[in-house]
């Protein structure tokens, strides 16, 4: 053997050592399923593939899934907890259904704005929120995501002002008893259907109109399908992401933590731009032909509050708890 043959055997041999030893790094690093029923391109998503899975990526492949292609709505939390899906982004209905201390998140006009959001999560209220998904669902939360208020999206052209305008239109909502009694809250007839169907379910009048954030209204074109848009700004459209606590726990501290902080900067800018988006769609969907207006936003508040507070739907929340949101 020359002396250029047994150089050229080393090289290719340590061509082939550094090789099995990328491929070994890229083996070691951890698959994590995520599921969404959203598009691929609104700010959540972009923010989950993007500024997410970037700062993870030294130990974990996020691979993600949207439009519910994956998993179903309605079905995330309990492919999270048997372990069939690694992270999803839930509102707190999903967590209703199980604890329904939750159900005081969603009610209407609990949840002011984004800023108000994050001081909840930020502070006791928040801490107790985790632990009772921890304790009673096997669920970390790693942190809130804000996509937008929601507001009142319908066809037709009859003008809605207080919640007894609203008599008689079949809202869209997502299905749960809590997501229904929000519809029933601010005076509606709500109907369930699934987030991917609701297009179709406007532009064949299978419902009247659907209740979502403004950058959801323009990200699915609902206002292709329908006439106007009342900011009655009743619900702060948010959601958590979690993990299954037995998950969140096989892995490493510096792991956990990593975890934490990638959602918490990708959250951040997700929601700036949910905010930025807010502020110019109004004048978009203006341009585009629909009536977009503010009603009486004061009897809306007063009607649903009186819906809650009368109903059951407020026994099972924790007592003093609205008294600390409303302090914070």
């Amino acid at each position: 053997m020359t002396f250029h043959t047994r150089i050229r055997g080393l090289a290719l041999m340590a061509t082939v050592t550094v090789a099995m030893g990328f491929n070994a790094q890229a083996q070691d690093k951890i698959d994590l399923l995520y599921s969404d029923v959203t598009s691929a391109d609104v700010p959540r998503s972009q923010a989950m593939t993007g500024i997410f899975a970037d700062e993870i990526s030294d130990d974990f492949n996020l691979k993600a899934h949207f439009n519910g292609t994956l998993v179903k709505q309605g079905a995330e939390l309990v492919a999270v907890q048997r372990g069939n899906l690694d992270l999803a982004i839930l509102p707190p209905s999903d967590f209703a259904e199980q604890v329904p201390a939750f159900d005081i998140l969603g009610a209407a006009y609990v949840v002011r704005d984004a800023d108000h959001l994050m001081r909840i999560f930020n502070s006791e209220v928040g801490d107790t929120f985790r632990e009772l998904a921890r304790e009673n669902m096997g669920i970390e939360i790693l942190a809130p995501a804000y996509y937008g208020r929601r507001q009142v999206n319908v066809v037709g052209d009859r003008k809605i002002m207080t919640p007894a305008d609203m008599s008689g239109i079949k809202l869209r909502m997502p299905g749960g008893e809590s997501w229904q009694f929000l519809g029933k809250a601010i005076g509606a007839n709500p109907v369930p259907i699934a987030y991917p169907e609701v297009y179709t379910a406007l532009q064949t009048g299978v419902i009247d109109g659907q209740d979502n954030p403004l950058p959801n209204d323009k990200a699915m074109k609902f206002y292709e399908v329908t006439d106007q848009i009342v900011l009655t700004g009743h619900n702060v459209g948010f959601g958590m992401l979690i993990m299954s606590a037995d998950r969140f726990d096989s892995l490493s501290e510096e792991q956990q933590q990593t975890l934490r902080d990638a959602a918490e900067k990708a959250f951040t800018w997700s929601n700036a731009q949910y905010l930025k988006e807010e502020d110019e769609l109004v004048s978009f969907f203006k341009e585009e032909g629909l009536d977009v207006y503010t009603p009486d936003v004061d009897a809306f508040r007063t009607y649903a509050q009186k819906q809650y507070l009368d109903s059951d739907m407020s026994k099972d929340w924790p007592e003093g708890m609205l008294d600390k949101i409303n302090g914070l």
